[in-house]
């Protein structure tokens, strides 16, 4: 059922055998590419949810001091920065598992080159995978850009609430 390696294996020197592993790492790159954006992505996740957390935190402190200066535009305002937090946290999930996908493609893609060296004649899919890999990261980034692209806006529109606020105080 399993072919006989010692006759499959086309391996008869060192330098084949040193090419058949360089092929086998050269993936290795793109995995730690893959996995420093991977550690990126999971960072700026959890400072999403962290935020979403304190939100949570202060409207529930607003719903009990029904006395709180601009208590309504506070709540509103922390109303339309979960819908925006949500939305980020959207993007960031789907790039996480694009990113992990990509990541396990990788993978796969040593795997097939080994199996391609050991005389399996399937050439085609190490380029495959590398090549559906790459599409996984480039989509995983396009995902990271549009979340960047929020986080700024968020900010933008924190910081204009929050002149709201400073303007309140400085003529009460």
């Amino acid at each position: 059922m399993w072919p006989d390696l010692t006759q499959v294996v086309k391996i008869n020197s060192l330098a084949a055998a040193l090419n058949a592993l360089t092929a086998m790492i050269t993936p290795a790159l793109l995995i730690s590419a893959t996995g420093t954006y991977i550690l990126a992505c999971t960072n700026r996740l959890g400072r999403v949810v962290d935020r979403m957390r304190l939100i949570s935190d202060r409207v529930e402190t607003l719903f009990v001091n029904e006395s709180a200066e601009l208590r309504e535009e506070r709540i509103a305002d922390y109303g339309a920065q979960m819908r925006r937090l949500h939305k980020r946290l959207v993007r960031l999930q789907t790039a996480l598992i694009m990113l992990y996908g990509a990541a396990l493609v990788f993978i796969l893609s040593s795997v097939a080159i080994g199996l391609t060296a050991a005389g399996l004649t399937i050439y085609w899919i190490p380029v495959v995978l590398g090549i559906g890999g790459a599409f996984m990261l480039l989509a995983a980034s396009v995902q990271l850009i549009i979340e960047a692209r929020l986080a700024v806006n968020d900010l933008e529109l924190e910081s204009a609430f929050l002149r709201k606020v400073v303007t309140h105080h400085t003529n009460h």
